[in-house]
């Protein structure tokens, strides 16, 4: 058969075209084609790298719902902004105490975003009043509704969010804003206040009316006072057990001490602000990682982690979040040493954080991001990533 030069050179150069490809493969590493293997067909993106560089991505500028792993990003800018050591204040205000310990007109019970709020606490304030002095008090114990906003719901929520899955999020919180019952109420302020007169009652200070809720006490006193734990705790047990409610709270309380007006929508933005200051593009409708309608990124979230390697909190960071078989990562990733936050809506699933990397004896920062796929199936692949990443990854 005769075969023309400029055909034969024709298909020398489509041979090589179809041959590179394979030999790429096979250069790759092994524990890179495992993961390949793994995620192969499933809607996922999967960025793993340390120190600046990327060692893996699968689909890693997909923008994804993060879930709760928007909890993750929500403790950097915690931390970045008010430290790990941050305190939230409880305070009982008034105009004053009389030389007989009586205070002529109202006190009013301030909070400043402490989501953990309770009995304890409150009873503290009634101790310290006491000790203050305070006999009577003529008119009555206010909760005050400011100065978060009250908003209750936020762009990509399903409707019953709020019934079931996040309380309203206040500057005064009382027991999780949630009833004996189970039943988020919408109330807090009140049932604090309540709770507190009936505490100074206990210790025989006399109040003229009962506990109510509303407005006002700005300027006054204090006359006793309760913080909370440091911020570093409140955002552990945020973190460990992906607590919405927290989120919503420390997010609100985030945009107010920027100065902007404390609602779930500002303290998203303040998020995403962050990352757009580290060049990355979010979107971010509020703190918890509810909304399904927040984007990020695979590669987006491990430059973050990035960032954090080289912040003076980055142990409070990670050791925020739980380890294997521990809150919400309980009966997984058992043997491997690693801390990561989850994320899991209806057909949504994350997990980012930082795995130990035997062959290479430091942390590693992964993410792992999908949607439009069961959270059960989601999860055993989420795992099986991690399983390789923790014994073979390496630059």
């Amino acid at each position: 058969m005769t075969v023309r030069r400029g055909s034969l050179l024709v298909m020398v150069v489509a041979a090589s075209v179809t041959l590179l490809p394979a030999a790429a493969v096979a250069r790759k590493p092994h524990w890179e084609r495992r993961i390949d293997a793994i995620v192969a067909g499933h809607p996922m993106s999967v960025a793993v790298g340390n120190a600046g560089r990327v060692w893996y991505r699968h689909h890693a500028s997909a923008r994804r719902p993060p879930a709760s792993n928007e909890k993750l990003l929500l403790s950097m800018a915690l931390f970045d902004r008010l430290g790990t050591a941050h305190i939230f204040t409880t305070r009982a205000t008034a105009s004053g105490i009389d030389a007989d310990g009586t205070v002529a007109g109202d006190v009013y019970l301030r909070g400043e975003g402490d989501p953990e709020v309770a009995a304890p606490r409150l009873d503290t304030i009634a101790k310290r009043m006491w000790q203050a002095g305070v006999r009577s008090i003529e008119g009555r114990v206010i909760g005050v509704t400011g100065p978060f906003r009250r908003d209750w719901f936020a762009p990509g929520w399903k409707r019953y969010f709020p019934r079931y899955y996040i309380a309203l999020p206040t500057a005064l919180t009382f027991r999780g804003n949630v009833s004996a019952t189970g039943r988020h109420i919408i109330d807090p302020e009140r049932r604090a206040a309540v709770y507190l007169s009936h505490a100074l009652r206990d210790r025989g200070v006399a109040i003229g009316h009962d506990a109510a809720a509303g407005t006002g006490g700005a300027g006054l006193d204090a006359i006793a006072t309760a913080s909370s734990k440091p911020l570093r705790t409140i955002v552990r047990h945020m973190d460990r057990r992906s607590i919405n409610f927290d989120a919503e709270v420390l997010g609100k309380a985030l945009a107010y001490s920027a100065g902007d007006a404390a609602t779930i929508a500002n303290g998203a933005a303040r998020i995403c602000a962050l990352e757009t200051a580290r060049g990355i593009a979010g979107t971010c409708h509020d703190s918890s990682g509810l909304s399904y309608t927040n984007r990020q990124t695979a590669i987006g979230i491990v430059r973050m982690l990035w960032w954090a390697n080289r912040q003076p909190w980055l142990g409070a960071l990670r050791t925020s979040l739980p380890h294997a078989n521990q809150g919400t990562l309980r009966h997984r990733l058992r043997g491997i040493k690693v801390r990561a936050k989850t994320g899991t809506l209806i057909d949504v699933s994350a997990l980012s954080g930082w795995v130990w990397g035997d062959a290479v004896d430091r942390w590693v920062p992964f993410s792992i991001l999908s949607s439009g796929i069961s959270t059960g199936v989601a999860k055993d692949l989420e795992d099986k990533v991690v399983g390789v990443l923790a014994g073979r990854a390496r630059p």
